[in-house]
């Protein structure tokens, strides 16, 4: 075991975060490529791709939800099978490649549906395989920041995937006979597969993994700070690795259950995301220009995830920072209910935006909670996330052009989502309050030391 003086470990530290958040800066670009696939539907739906493949009734919302069932059914397999590999980088980079094709080759409804499919399965490596990545080379501490960092990546992708989808429609239709939704399609698709063959190299694997862009003290004291992490629980250390006991440990675990019910709920609620071109759409602007109006939204609900997400770190609270990021998107819907004037639907725009942060604080304050064991955590970052996902599925039906423009009915089912959301977070914070009250009282009654307590 390296042993390193405070100004020595100090340094190194300091060396080593900074080589980390580089390559954390890639992973965010690579979670870019995948959200970037997500709304290409809806900026599509501007230049007739409905009409083009033929769609009627509720088959659009059935093309967007279909992606999620593949991604529903295949986080937590692939999550266990990532913890078990000694280069995850590989494997994410594969299948990163692999939905770049699928995106690739979407002509008609039929093949569009089947490859949607399919490529959920393969997306469903990337975030939960990121996020327990992420947790396994940073500290609690730590966590909140750098899991916004990458979470940015969907509001970059909504931001200035508007614009790119906005430049591609514009300048593209009819060029070597493809119409301007087709070639949305290729652009992507082909960017995703040149990231994903860099990703091989650059993303990082874990600590346990002889590294080339780490010095030897470095990869020491990386391995050194997350023993620390275990040693530092509040719950008894993992079986060996070569267990799956983490994952029926995850199965048993109520609260896993019980949060990721709760995120499904606030998942629910921020589908608006998904249909951001439809809604900008409603203020009566032309495609290029709706398009273009979807980008300040999300830059804002950018720059706001940092501060908020760092701010929870600092503090260690998670709860308040979940609320209050929840009730200013609640306002958004409120606004957007209430009137049809176009400069108050495009404010609540804005603040629609701010609360995705709330699900980035709130996965954060999961693995900090399921933190003590590799194999566990793994397993419970992928169900809890399976089960957020599962509220896309259903949610893609929340918003029906039968709705529109005013679309009252889908804002107030996402109000009540994220008010219930709310309701069972402080269900789970009063359980980890009184875990905390426990282990005190226990600590005291033994004169034992003061240990690490859940966040609240």
């Amino acid at each position: 075991m390296l042993v390193l003086d405070y100004i020595d470990r100090s340094t190194v530290e300091k060396r080593l975060l900074r080589k980390l958040d580089l390559r954390v800066a890639f992973l965010v670009l690579v979670y870019i490529m995948n959200y970037l696939n997500r709304p290409l539907g809806s900026a599509a739906r501007l230049r007739g791709y409905e009409e083009d493949l033929g769609m009627v009734g509720n088959q659009f919302n059935t093309l967007t939800s279909i992606l999620y069932v593949g991604y529903l059914l295949t986080q937590a397999p692939s999550n266990m099978l990532l913890h078990r590999m000694k280069r995850p980088s590989l494997y994410l980079s594969s299948c990163m490649a692999i939905w770049g094709v699928f995106t690739m080759l979407m002509g008609t409804y039929y093949a569009a549906l089947i490859l949607r499919f399919f490529i959920g399965f393969v997306e469903a490596a990337f975030f939960p395989g990121a996020v327990f990545l992420l947790s396994q080379w940073y500290k609690k501490n730590e966590l909140g920041l750098r899991t916004a960092l990458l979470a940015c990546g969907a509001s970059v992708s909504n931001a200035f995937g508007a614009l790119f989808a906005s430049g591609i429609l514009g300048c593209l239709d009819g060029v070597l006979g493809f119409t301007a939704w087709r070639w949305l399609f290729f652009v992507e698709g082909a960017l995703t597969v040149v990231v994903a063959v860099s990703a091989g190299w650059i993303l990082p694997d874990f600590p346990s993994t002889p590294s080339v862009w780490l010095l030897p003290d470095e990869q020491m004291l990386a391995k050194q700070r997350m023993e620390e992490e275990v040693a530092g629980g509040n719950e008894p250390k993992s079986k060996p690795k070569e267990d799956f006991s983490g994952l029926t440990d995850a199965l048993m675990d109520w609260r896993v259950w019980w949060v990721g019910a709760a995120l499904n709920l606030m998942a629910s609620s921020m589908s608006f995301g998904i249909f951001f071109p439809t809604l900008s759409a409603t203020m009566g602007y032309d495609a290029t220009t709706s398009l273009i109006l979807c980008a300040p939204p999300w830059i804002l609900g950018t720059a706001t995830s940092f501060v908020v997400a760092r701010h929870s770190d600092a503090t260690g609270d998670r709860f308040w920072h979940i609320v209050g990021a929840q009730l200013v998107g609640i306002a958004g819907f409120i606004l957007a209910i209430s009137t049809m004037n176009t400069t108050a639907r495009y404010v609540s725009l804005f603040l629609m935006t701010q609360s995705p942060v709330s699900y980035v604080v709130a996965l954060t304050w999961a693995m900090n909670t399921f933190s003590q064991s590799q194999s566990k955590r793994a397993a419970a970052i992928a169900l809890i996330n399976s089960m957020a996902s599962a509220g896309a599925i259903v949610s893609s039906y929340f918003w029906p052009s039968s709705w529109g423009p005013s679309y009252v009915n889908s804002y107030l089912i996402c109000i009540s989502a994220s008010i219930t959301s709310i309701a069972m977070l402080w269900v789970f914070r009063l359980h980890l309050s009184r875990c905390n009250e426990a282990a005190e009282a226990e600590e005291q009654s033994l004169g034992l030391p003061k240990g690490l307590r859940y966040l609240l």
